[in-house]
């Protein structure tokens, strides 16, 4: 017959002291402390439409999360078959807008669960790498990405003007679409700057027969 004594007689009490304080602090301040290396180089490297702090809280928090998790399933070996079909349920609905912050996410995971195997080394140095890489490939300067040069003129005339001088300052220049409607024509071109300069749109814009010229980057998403 089973006692009072024996229902608490588990392996519950026993898990308790499987991992000492000491680890645990730790663990979750070594997270902490990534986790805001982890959002300050997303912030430096963020080059979408708007920013989001919430993301960048989101990756502090997922850090630690990650960490207490995977510490919860070194120490148990049952309780990581429990955790894997628990998590399996999971969805997540929110769409990622950027292809970059997937790669963020995967990095708070990745470092939560480095830290919490006990590979400090490891998760310090290799953060430290993919940061730097980030900031310098993200936010290295290049003229090569693509701009669109929205066009309204009135002749025909105007747009062998418009074009004629685009295919001069752009190191290409390709035309997208062309609506015509009575005495106005649209001209969208997508060209490839050769530097930095954006003068030419305003020289563009004071030509005989355009009406206005407009200049927005342009990354195969959205205009911005």
């Amino acid at each position: 017959m089973t006692t009072f004594q024996d229902i608490f007689k588990s392996s519950f009490l026993e898990n308790v002291t499987s991992i000492s304080v000491f680890d645990m602090v730790l663990a979750l301040v070594l997270s902490f402390g990534l986790g805001l290396f982890i959002f300050y180089i997303y912030k430096k490297t963020f080059s979408g439409v708007m920013y989001s702090s919430n993301f960048g809280v989101t990756l502090i928090a997922l850090t630690m999360i990650t960490t207490v998790v995977i510490l919860a399933v070194t120490s148990n070996v049952v309780l990581s078959l429990g955790m894997v079909g628990a998590l399996s349920i999971v969805r997540f609905r929110t769409a990622i807008k950027e292809p970059l912050d997937i790669a963020f996410l995967f990095w708070s995971i990745a470092v939560g669960i480095v830290l919490a195997a006990g590979m400090v080394p490891l998760a310090v140095v290799g953060s430290v790498c993919i940061g730097v890489i980030l900031l310098v490939f993200v936010n290295r300067k290049t003229y090569t990405h693509p701009y669109i040069v929205v066009i309204h003129c009135d002749s025909h005339d105007a747009e062998l003007q418009a074009t004629s001088f685009l295919q001069k300052q752009a190191h290409r220049c390709t035309i997208k679409s062309k609506t015509v409607q009575q005495n106005e024509i649209e001209l969208n071109f997508e060209i490839r700057l050769k530097d930095d300069n954006t003068d030419f749109i305003n020289i563009l814009s004071e030509m005989n027969g355009i009406h206005h010229a407009v200049l927005v980057s342009y990354n195969g998403d959205y205009m911005s």
